[in-house]
């Protein structure tokens, strides 16, 4: 059993920064390959960032590249991302995933096995 749960949204002005962290039961985060995804209303959950375990490595979607930063902590089995220069346009649901199979396209909602429940990004111009 794999259990997620993000924390750290909220309400802020463009230009502003969040730090959202999600919290992994069950699987180690260093082992694990894990990402970020978002879902605005009326819109198609989409790509954020992914961190893999093998081979190592992160990517960014290209919208968020240079503002946003995904690592991890294995002491503490938390995932975090760093959002920098926040826009109107982030504002969404912000869901973590996690793949227990190392090798594949981290870029796809397929891929992953477990998802957190979500936390709400709101950005006002």
């Amino acid at each position: 059993q794999v259990q997620l749960v993000e924390s750290g949204g909220g309400l802020v002005q463009a230009g502003a920064s969040l730090r959202l962290s999600c919290a992994v039961s069950g699987r180690t985060v260093s082992a694990a390959t894990m990402g970020w995804f978002r879902q605005a209303p009326g819109k198609e959950r989409e790509f954020v960032s992914g961190i893999r375990w093998t081979p190592s490595g992160t990517s960014y979607a290209d919208s968020v590249k240079g503002r946003f930063t995904i690592s991890r902590d294995n002491a503490k089995n938390t995932v975090y991302l760093q959002m920098n220069s926040l826009k109107p346009e982030d504002t969404a649901v912000y869901y973590c995933a996690a793949a227990l199979r190392p090798l594949g396209d981290l870029f796809r909602e397929t891929f992953y096995d477990y998802w957190g429940q979500g936390t709400q990004v709101t950005v006002s111009s």
